[in-house]
């Protein structure tokens, strides 16, 4: 009898340890059947929780990229090659204006050598013979860099347009290389300002 007893408590004791652990071992480990199909949910959500910060993140990358390019765009369309009077060349970046522009050639009526030809066109709108040399320019009187004044020393003149920074102008040079004439930007370094409408040439 007391045998039997056991036996009986036996068998309930193990079955309740057997269906405690059951559902322990199904989640940890579940068995795939054609009566107990996968469940693959949370790791299809994780997947898709992956799939997602990995777009996001190139995403992001991309319109950082697409920033920095518009911004090295911007800062190149700023550049402008600056010459001084010893004809040497350098990039300045300079707001507000995109790139020097070829406005003309040599104009009608002017010699070979024009820029001061094309200086006196530009400041008095006509052909002033004295003013094709351009050290003639330089009997003017001295005054300070200001729109309409004229840059000249020996062998070339041009005139100021507006202010860019510093020693930098836009100027209007006629014969600024290759027989055209240029708006674009001129150091001041080696010329001496003059304004032609402060008096009679010295």
């Amino acid at each position: 009898m007391f045998k039997r007893v056991f036996s009986a408590c036996f068998f309930v004791v193990l079955g309740s340890v057997a269906s405690e652990a059951r559902p322990y071992r199904v989640h940890q480990a579940p068995e795939c059947n054609v009566t107990m199909p996968c469940d693959f949910s949370y790791s299809q959500t994780r997947r898709e929780r992956a799939s997602a910060s990995s777009t996001s993140t190139s995403s992001l990358a991309s319109r950082s990229s697409l920033i920095s390019r518009s911004s090295l765009q911007a800062y190149r369309s700023t550049q402008l090659t600056v010459t001084d009077a010893g004809g040497s060349v350098a990039p300045a970046a300079v707001s507000g204006v995109s790139s020097a522009r070829i406005v003309g050639g040599r104009p009608a009526g002017c010699p070979s050598s024009f820029c001061g030809c094309g200086a006196a066109l530009r400041v008095f709108g006509r052909i002033v013979p004295e003013l094709n040399l351009a050290s003639n320019w330089l009997r003017f009187p001295r005054t300070s860099p200001a729109p309409g004044m004229v840059a000249a020393r020996r062998g070339h003149v041009f005139v100021l347009e507006q202010h860019l920074g510093g020693d930098v102008w836009l100027a209007y040079d006629a014969n600024s290389g290759g027989h055209a004439t240029r708006i674009h930007a001129r150091s001041l370094r080696g010329y001496t300002i003059v304004n032609p409408r402060g008096g009679s040439m010295a």
